[in-house]
């Protein structure tokens, strides 16, 4: 198995193109499945309910309904708040070859308002959910609009504490941590964050922070318990945490090898090694992973927030929460 050295080196920045980003943000959509789940699915979602992996199990396609859930609204909606964007910064997009996932691997870097590549920023590493790539990894907005999210009270500053770049990246469907032939957590710590630093962008003095939503929540916290001295802070949205085996298996039979592979990257047993790190967790109550964040806010150290509110393992409430997990992170840089 591939090895996370926890420390990073220079490497090639390998093949890239810049963009302009989008001007005008696409429009989140609004997705309410819980309810909806018992009028699609009838007894099948009644009898599963209990064991909180119904939602996984629609969206993955295990269950029929996905098409029904996604249209209705109900107890899984979330206000989006109303944002403003100050004029994007620029975003640069390209691949590099990864020894740890041994593959071509893409990525996007987008720089804040008024920065370019080339100047010394602090930087965000922000890790795409099951089925996402690094194209898709902020939900219902570019990275270049999420750095560019206008402070609702103070419109002449941004919402971030300190202009902040983002990167994200392919990390395929293994839940962010180490297999025996792709090795995403390796790829983060030990490839894509120094093509960073090679860029000026989170070296030590400057900051670094890990966000990740779903299973990229996950992801951020599992990179942290086992490369504690490498972030300064970590945000995690509706991170997909479980607490046995079986029931990963059973909902996603690739995020772990076997039971000892689960073990050893387990989110909860591992908390302790947050101690000292600002960590911040936003989840909702209905959320079929809420059993597994709820074991892990009992875990973690005092340095986690742990935050519980109304909503579902949706993109609404994901894009409701992009933006305060951000300037999370960069009040810490």
């Amino acid at each position: 198995m591939f090895g996370v050295r926890c420390q990073t080196g220079e490497m090639e920045t390998g093949r890239e193109a810049v963009e302009l980003g989008e001007t005008t943000p696409r429009s989140p959509s609004s997705w309410s499945r819980r309810k909806a789940l018992f009028v699609a699915l009838g007894g099948v979602g009644a009898m599963l309910a209990g064991s909180g992996l119904v939602v996984e199990l629609v969206d993955r396609g295990v269950l029929p309904g996905k098409a029904t859930l996604d249209s209705l609204d109900g107890s899984c909606s979330v206000q989006i708040p109303m944002t403003n964007f100050a004029p994007l910064g620029p975003t640069i997009s390209g691949h590099f070859s990864s020894s740890a996932r041994k593959r071509d691997v893409g990525y996007t870097i987008a720089w804040p308002p008024g920065f370019h590549p080339g100047d010394e920023l602090p930087l965000v590493v922000m890790l795409h959910g099951d089925g996402g790539t690094h194209k898709t990894a902020i939900k219902g907005m570019t990275p270049a609009q999420l750095l560019a999210i206008v402070h609702q009270e103070h419109p002449s500053r941004l919402n971030t504490a300190v202009p902040t770049a983002m990167v994200t990246v392919d990390g395929g469907n293994g839940y962010w941590h180490p297999h025996r032939d792709d090795d995403p957590m390796g790829m983060v710590v030990n490839e894509l964050i120094p093509l960073c630093q090679a860029k000026g962008l989170g070296r030590p003095e400057r900051g670094l922070g890990l966000m990740g939503i779903s299973m990229g929540g996950y992801g951020a916290i599992a990179i942290a318990e086992h490369c504690p001295t490498l972030a300064r802070a970590v945000a995690a949205i509706s991170p997909a945490i479980w607490t046995t085996f079986d029931q990963a298996k059973g909902v996603n039979a690739g995020a772990y090898t076997n039971a000892q592979e689960f073990d050893a990257y387990n989110a909860v047993t591992h908390a302790s090694a947050l101690d000292g790190i600002p960590v911040q967790v936003t989840s909702g109550v209905d959320d079929p992973f809420h059993p597994g964040v709820v074991a892990f806010a009992k875990a973690a150290p005092k340095t986690t927030s742990v935050m519980f509110s109304s909503g579902c393992h949706t993109d609404s409430f994901f894009v409701a929460h992009e933006s305060q997990a951000l300037a999370f992170l960069t009040s810490n840089f």
